[in-house]
């Protein structure tokens, strides 16, 4: 994929599409208007018909369009509004992204410089409408027969700006395009390992392909088994795995973009290549889906893929414990006692409350680093769900700064997270008459408990954890990984880089 900008152009030179924006009730945006004048009054007459209202999310193909050198003509609703609203700018963008897709369109001039976003510059603006683009071109169909007629992808988009941009205003477009491009790599290669079947991605191809991806960037690796979980103490890790004939493994990757004395950031992400719930096994229904456990690890790499891709000047590292949940003759027991790296024991009164488990020890291990922050994110609890929906995601943390880095960068990504609180009060829930603390705390506030229950591993560092249950991947008839959060953290570690 090729994406480039271009400066000082008129909308009357031939390509294969030309994207135009269109306000509702007939209103025309400056470049509209050029074309309206083009095509000595086509488009003005077009809009009048009624058929296309131009609310955001609706989009028209136009062939043909007399007096324009363009192929196509490709219209996308804005609404009425002299601003775009952020939440009206996604969902244009999806539906442009879709209709691209839905016609095979191979090459695009966009040409929606022209469209005030309220809150955002014409360059994140920019972003944003290329990321919809570029989403919706993703297909995972490896596992299928190839098609008879194979699908045409989007191979070049052309960001077309009228005027010569200022060097400031240039260097802030050329950065959304780069973003854009890297947060929809990487967003991709996070679908592409959670999308796989749990009897392909283990937690042994899992580090392979971690492995494969760091070594192209220079990006430097560490993979750990089960004899180094033992001899660190890891049996919170090795407890989940104990149900599994697939050995566990430990992947920690670091990308040395900053300073060699700086401190780096560490993403944490969870593993579960394939989650059945161990003893306290799951019901059938949607067990299928359990494969979408590791979006958090996916994330993880994801996002430390995208540093490297961006040059960013920081310092990152990514821990993924990986592991599967399984019932077996030597699985966990509810009840069963497991002594984490940090020394605390752990009384296990759910198997399937694992994650919180592998975290604990991912979570320990991340104090050796000397870590400014530490950001963990998986697929914790159904709770979240209940709570947030498939919407947005949760963040919690013990560090009020960190927290709001996050929700800012949720914001601005449009990768959106909500706070939950973490009052010292729900640390009672997990208490245990046989333990230093259960896995569990029962039905109520169960995100919140959750993230409790990782906070007792994290007193020693600034931590944020993110709970991405509702928003990692959908179901029905579209199912598949989101790639969620990776533009989040993509944004997260942009902010940071610029902080510096």
């Amino acid at each position: 994929m090729e994406i480039s900008l271009q400066q000082n152009v008129t909308l009357s030179e031939p390509c294969a599409c030309l994207v135009l924006a269109c306000h509702e009730k007939g209103r025309l945006p400056a470049n509209a208007k050029k074309i309206d004048e083009l095509s000595d009054g086509f488009l003005s007459r077009f809009l009048a018909h009624g058929d296309f209202t131009a609310e955001p999310g609706q989009c028209q193909l136009l062939y043909a369009v007399p007096g324009l050198a363009a192929e196509r003509l490709l219209l996308v609703g804005v609404g009425a509004g002299e601003k775009l609203a952020e939440g009206k700018l996604q969902k244009a963008a999806r539906a442009l992204g879709q209709t691209v897709a839905r016609a095979q369109l191979t090459n695009l001039h966009l040409a929606l410089a022209d469209v005030a976003v309220a809150h955002r510059s014409s360059a994140a603006a920019t972003e944003l409408w290329l990321r919809g683009i570029l989403d919706a071109q993703y297909r995972f169909d490896q596992h299928k027969e190839p098609a008879k007629h194979p699908r045409h992808s989007l191979e070049k988009i052309n960001v077309l700006v009228h005027e010569k941009l200022a060097a400031e205003a240039e260097a802030e477009m050329q950065q959304a395009l780069s973003s854009a491009i890297a947060i929809s790599r990487a967003s991709d290669w996070a679908r592409d390992l959670a999308n796989q079947p749990g009897n392909i991605c283990t937690p042994s191809w899992l580090a392979e392909q971690a492995t494969q991806m760091a070594q192209a960037r220079g990006i430097e690796t560490e993979i750990l088994g089960p004899t180094e979980m033992e001899e660190l103490g890891m049996h919170l890790l090795l407890g989940v795995a104990q149900g599994s004939r697939q050995e566990p493994r430990l992947i920690v990757l670091h990308y040395r973009g900053g300073a060699a004395d700086a401190a780096p950031i560490v993403l944490v992400g969870k593993g579960l290549t394939f989650d059945a719930g161990g003893i306290s096994l799951k019901p059938a229904d949607k067990m299928d889906e359990m494969k979408y456990d590791m979006c958090g690890g996916a994330a993880a790499l994801a996002a430390i893929q995208a540093a490297a891709d961006l040059a960013l000047p920081l310092n990152v590292t990514a821990i993924v414990p990986a592991s599967e949940n399984l019932p077996d003759g030597q699985a966990t027991k509810p009840g069963d006692i497991h002594r984490s790296m940090a020394g605390l024991t752990v009384e296990i009164i759910n198997t399937d409350a694992e994650g919180r488990l592998i975290l604990a020890d991912a979570l320990s291990y991340a104090k050796r680093f000397n870590p400014d922050v530490v950001i963990d994110m998986a697929t914790l609890t159904g709770a979240c769900i209940i709570a947030l929906g498939h919407q947005t995601a949760a963040v919690l943390g013990n560090h009020e700064g960190l927290v709001m880095e996050l929700l800012h960068a949720g914001r601005s990504s449009q990768d959106r997270a909500w706070e939950l609180p973490l009052f010292e009060e729900y640390q009672e829930q997990l208490k245990s008459p046989f333990a230093d603390l259960s896995n569990v705390g029962g039905r109520p506030a169960g995100t919140i408990t959750a993230a409790c229950f990782l906070s007792r591993f994290t007193e020693e560092y600034r931590w944020a954890h993110l709970d991405i249950a509702g928003v990692a991947w959908q179901s029905g008839e579209h199912k598949g990984a989101t790639g969620r959060p990776v533009p989040l953290l993509v944004h997260f570690l942009r902010q940071r880089a610029k902080a510096d």
